[in-house]
């Protein structure tokens, strides 16, 4: 028969479990030797180079998806492809807009962790433009310029509100290779919300003028992720490649 006081921790660390959704997660799960790691808009998966190279170097085999940025159903489907070829428990990894894909395509049962880098993380069929209202606007959003359903970043705010904190020799090489995005990609909305059931992390870039830290902290917060504040812009898996990979690494079950 249990006593009173047994019975009485057991309630408290239920109520603890529900509610937040990183508490109901098995502290137990493998440990991953692969890392997917997918971009958002305006870049390509080149942005990942530097973090790679210190997986790498971990003994980790990292591979970057390149995003179509045609539709969400087109961006899932292709990272699902790439994940397919994993040998063995995963890590997904999602910048900026690929937040999404993480958050669709992490039930997947050979993902392991997901980690998100000042990243989208919307729950399931949540309207995320309607979320990111109720914060005050990124300054980066004005840049927007549209040739018919093709949109990209203009140089000025690419430079100043996307990649504030790099040298700006690096920042316009990057403006270079940006790739244009379609307008449909930003009507998709996720189905499911993987944080809810896999162990997440969540890198929030204090110094962010693309998405608001504030709007960064409060998701990180409702997954209820291991989370690190990062001084940097946007662009942290370039700016702060070290604390990226270290935050990825720990998410292998490696650290």
């Amino acid at each position: 028969m249990i006593d009173r006081r047994k019975f009485s921790t057991l309630l408290a660390a239920a109520a603890v479990t529900s509610a937040a959704p990183g508490a109901a997660r098995a502290q137990e799960r493998p440990v991953a030797k692969n890392v997917l790691l997918v971009h958002g808009l305006f870049a390509d998966g080149s942005c990942w180079a530097e973090v790679i190279a210190r997986l790498q170097a971990a003994g980790l085999n990292a591979t970057a998806v390149q995003n179509p940025l045609t539709t969400l159903e087109d961006a899932v489907a292709s990272a699902k492809r790439v994940l397919a070829r994993q040998d063995g428990p995963t890590v997904l990894v999602g910048h900026s807009f690929s937040g999404m894909i993480v958050t669709e395509l992490g039930v997947d049962p050979k993902v392991s962790a997901l980690v998100y880098v000042a990243a989208r993380a919307p729950d399931a069929g949540e309207d995320y433009a309607a979320l990111a209202k109720t914060y005050p606007t990124s300054p980066a959003s004005a840049g927007i310029v549209f040739d018919g359903d093709e949109g990209r970043l203009g140089e000025e705010a690419f430079l100043r509100d996307f990649a504030g904190d790099l040298p700006e020799a690096r920042a316009r090489v990057l403006y270079a290779v940006q790739q244009p995005f379609q307008k449909a990609l930003l009507t998709g909305r996720t189905t499911v919300a993987a944080w809810r059931t896999k162990p997440s992390y969540y890198a929030v870039s204090t110094e962010d003028r693309t998405i608001n830290p504030d709007l960064e902290r409060y998701m990180a917060k409702r997954m209820g992720a291991k989370t690190i504040e990062v001084k940097a812009s946007h662009l942290a898996l370039i700016s702060q490649p070290v604390r990226i990979a270290d935050l990825i690494v720990e998410a292998t079950g490696r650290a």
